[in-house]
């Protein structure tokens, strides 16, 4: 369920077949076009001109963030600017030592090989690949009990380019093997409608400035959900038979897909009102809140959570979930002075806290 909640959700950063090729489509293909991110373009750029002039392979790379940031892209400009074959597989793929193997068995020197979700891979291929990054030589084992044989593999010089949304869940002895390791933001609203203007260029559509600007505003600095927004935009005019977005269109278009002006969708909407109507505001715990919506509780703490929490709309306290007073605003209720999320119950709190520690010392 949670990977259905994620695929029919229009500002989810994962994608269905049909949407990635056409993210595919309008990805740029070398960092002169790569939009945003400008501290790890502009490192990124000096290690592969380092690597060009030395006439070496590139280093190996990490690439950390958020889902739909642009890192399976940044590997595919890579492979373009070292003029280098790209091999992709993910973690979740690789399941044994032997699935890993293979692969680099099979590399030419100089290739890129694009590992997705790495911190996803088994621990018993992670650590053949501690061998294969610092030495290019990998022990494949022949046999089973006391018989078994390892035989060292002499692998090409290739690059590793691994991509994580979760950093922190590598082991450290891998994330240490990496030469350059950026990891990536969320996007101005600016960044964004640099990035739907190459976007409507590529796909010959007419907006409005104030157009862009109002898909960019919708889009959770995530440039994939602003692509995957504008897509919808040019469907609805097409349908309505209009020739130039503006504002008011792009607004009409997306009110439709139920992506309101924060950006917020359905489920995220449906989160905050059950915990403000169902739960005055809470706290509440994360499964109960689940089932109050009808979804997963994986669902509603992968998908819903993450931007509610970082637009400042949702809290989490040791007690469950809060709504903060700007969510009460958004969905125009009045928050009570009794809400958890009150300001001046807050303080109140914190000061019973201060007094019972002072006493208890």
């Amino acid at each position: 369920m949670p990977a259905e909640s994620e695929g029919t959700s229009i500002v989810s950063a994962a994608g269905e077949a049909e949407e990635r090729a056409l993210e595919s489509a309008l990805r740029p293909k070398n960092l002169a076009d790569f939009v945003g991110q400008a501290r790890v373009r502009r490192q990124l750029s000096l290690v592969l001109e380092a690597s060009r002039i030395r006439e070496r392979t590139a280093d190996h790379v990490l690439l950390s963030g958020p889902p739909g940031l642009g890192k399976t892209t940044l590997a595919m400009i890579i492979a373009a600017e070292m003029n280098a074959p790209l091999r992709i597989s993910s973690g979740p793929a690789i399941q044994h030592a032997g699935d890993l193997a293979a692969i680099l068995s099979s590399l030419t020197e100089g290739e890129i090989l694009f590992l997705d979700e790495i911190h996803r891979m088994s621990r018993p291929a992670e650590e053949m690949l501690y061998m294969a990054m610092e030495d290019f030589r990998v022990d494949i084992v022949v046999g089973k009990g006391p018989g078994a044989t390892a035989i060292p593999l002499d692998l090409p010089p290739f690059t590793l380019v691994g991509a994580t949304t979760r950093a922190g869940l590598l082991p450290g002895p891998l994330r240490d093997r990496f030469g350059f390791t950026g990891h990536l933001e969320f996007y101005s609203t600016q960044e964004l409608e640099l990035v739907l203007r190459r976007s409507a260029m590529l796909l010959d559509l007419k907006i409005s400035s104030a157009g862009f600007a109002e898909i960019a505003g919708r889009s959770r600095g995530t440039p994939r959900i602003a692509n995957r927004l504008l897509r919808r935009v040019r469907d609805w005019a097409l349908v309505h038979g209009i020739d130039e977005i503006d504002a008011r269109s792009a607004a009409a278009a997306l009110d439709m897909y139920e992506v309101d002006e924060r950006g917020l969708d359905r489920l995220d909407r449906e989160v905050l009102t059950a915990l403000i109507t169902k739960f005055g505001g809470g706290p509440v715990g994360l499964s109960t809140l689940a089932i109050a919506v009808g979804e997963e509780t994986e669902t509603v703490e992968t998908v819903a959570e993450p931007y509610l929490v970082r637009e400042g709309l949702l809290g989490r306290t040791p007690r469950g979930r809060i709504a903060t007073p700007a969510a009460w605003e958004h969905l125009g209720l009045e928050m009570p002075a009794s809400a958890a999320g009150a300001p001046d119950l807050l303080s109140v709190l914190e000061e019973e806290e201060r007094g019972f520690s002072d006493s208890g010392s």
